[in-house]
């Protein structure tokens, strides 16, 4: 079994695959105090909800957007296995074609996704990572990562709106009941809800423009699911993207070493 760690902003996504089938994935939050003893026991106590053994392992992953955190969910998987530890950085393996100003610049669990949408869905493709910041990554027809947007989050913005006026309450990000809304909390709802649903569909049809074909569009991230279903566009939510991505990077890389050897 594989363990796939993917650090994000607000929460540690863990998962593991037997073949490629996925036993399980969980979300934990990140929280870049804690020790690699505290994780040991998070990571431990999923592993024995799903009654999996620590011998049943025989190695892990990590990909983060938090770089000051590798250390330690490093440290903390290789006390749990016993095993080393593979990172998503610099020099890893992906067979990814990445054509922007700077490719260094790019973030970790964007090469992850666009290598997982390549092995799993047909180019051109638009990939929105729905999380603290909804990004939105564009692979071309001749599989090459070309660049993307970035833009805030919904419950970013949602939570931005509550931090920078004085009179408007913290709300759940959640459908409204009607577009229009009839009171404070609605309105807000309703804002950032359907503002999130028209700003990806018209994102979409700006990519596509700019491409002059149609793409496949894939969303993943923890809001994805809650937001898609109301796009008009079909898009595929796919949770998984980012842990399949990591499975594939480990075992291509995990092959690497074993030719050198």
């Amino acid at each position: 079994m594989i363990l796939a760690v993917n650090v994000g902003n607000t929460n540690i996504v863990i998962g593991c695959f037997q073949e490629e089938k996925i036993i399980f994935a969980e979300r934990i939050s990140t929280r870049q105090t804690s020790t690699a003893l505290e994780y040991i026991v998070s990571f431990q106590s999923v592993l024995e909800i799903y009654g999996i053994s620590l011998e049943q392992i025989e190695g892990s992953i990590i990909s983060s957007v938090v770089p000051s955190i590798i250390p330690v969910i490093k440290q903390a998987l290789k006390l749990i296995t016993k095993k080393s530890v593979m990172i998503v950085e610099p020099g890893i393996k992906t067979g990814l074609k990445i054509h922007i100003d700077n490719p260094a610049q790019l973030g970790n669990n964007l090469v992850v996704a666009a290598v997982a949408a390549l092995e799993n869905y047909n180019p051109p493709i638009a990939i929105i990572d729905m999380g603290t910041a909804t990004v939105i990554s564009v692979i071309d027809s001749d599989k090459t990562y070309i660049g993307g947007m970035i833009l805030p989050g919904v419950q970013t913005s949602l939570d931005a709106l509550t931090e920078k006026t004085a009179q408007l309450p913290k709300v759940a990000l959640e459908p409204p009941r009607d577009c229009i809304g009839k009171n404070t909390i609605d309105r807000m709802k309703s804002g950032a809800f359907y503002g999130a649903v028209h700003c990806i569909d018209n994102l979409l049809e700006k990519i596509e423009q700019d491409l002059n074909m149609p793409v496949t569009a894939v969303a993943t991230g923890g809001l994805a699911k809650y937001i898609i279903p109301y796009c008009k566009r079909q898009i595929d939510v796919d949770d998984m993207l980012l842990l399949k991505g990591l499975r594939f990077l480990y075992l291509k890389n995990i092959r690497k070493d074993t030719e050198r050897n």
